[in-house]
Order: C-alpha cells, then structure tokens, then sequence
C-alpha cells in the first residue's frame, strides 16, 4: 500500500471515529442541538474529504495517461457545504448553525492532526 493510500485510510478512519463521537454527544448529552449541528456539518465534511480524495486519484491517474484532467470538485464540495449550512438554518430546532460551521471544518482538522502525526513517526 503506497503512502498516500495509507494516508488516505488514516484520514477516514479518525473521521469516523469523531463521527461516532458526535453520534454519541447527541445521543447522551444535553446538548444535542450542539452535536447534531457538529454531526451535520462531519458528514458534509466527510462526503467532501472522499470527495476531494477521489477526484485527486482521478486527476493522478489522467497525469499518468498525458490525458487533460478534469477539475478537483471545489464548486461540487462548496455546494455541499452550502446545502448543510441551508438545513442547518432551515431546521434552526434542530441544528446549531455554528456548531455546523465547526463541523464542516472537521475534514481539515483530520488532515492537519494526521499530517503532524505522520511527521512525528516518521521522526
């Protein structure tokens, strides 16, 4: 397995595991509106980490062939967040429109945390 398939598992990994700890702050705690909002925008935030993952594999394997590539999804993966940031005010009962924003963030904080982590194995 190359480097970037094993970063790319690592990533999906620790976002299933915040994912499943926003299931559980909403689930168990108080503060669900805070949590489904967090879990709202991982899930967006997930669709788009795959999504931006397999559009570079995409763009890689068009490099390789001397093919034109395509583009890397910004307006697909803008689009998405937005629709969340619209449910989110929509359904204000429900979801926290910050903790929303906080969660669609959650991709970028995966592939930063995972970046300083790699580096310190590394040594």
């Amino acid at each position: 397995m190359s480097y970037y398939e094993n970063m790319v598992s690592r990533q999906r990994k620790w976002m299933f595991y915040l994912l499943a700890i926003y299931v559980l702050g909403a689930g168990f705690t108080p503060y669900q509106q805070i949590f489904l909002g967090l879990l709202l925008g991982g899930c967006v935030s997930f669709y788009n980490l795959w999504l931006l993952q397999r559009k570079i594999d995409a763009f890689a394997a068009s490099t390789e062939k001397n093919e034109s590539a395509g583009g890397l999804g910004s307006i697909s993966r803008l689009a998405a967040a937005a629709l969340a940031v619209l449910i989110a005010l929509r359904f204000d009962a429900y979801f926290n429109v910050i903790s929303v924003l906080v969660g669609l963030m959650t991709s970028y904080l995966v592939i930063v945390i995972d970046f300083f982590m790699s580096r310190f194995q590394k040594g």
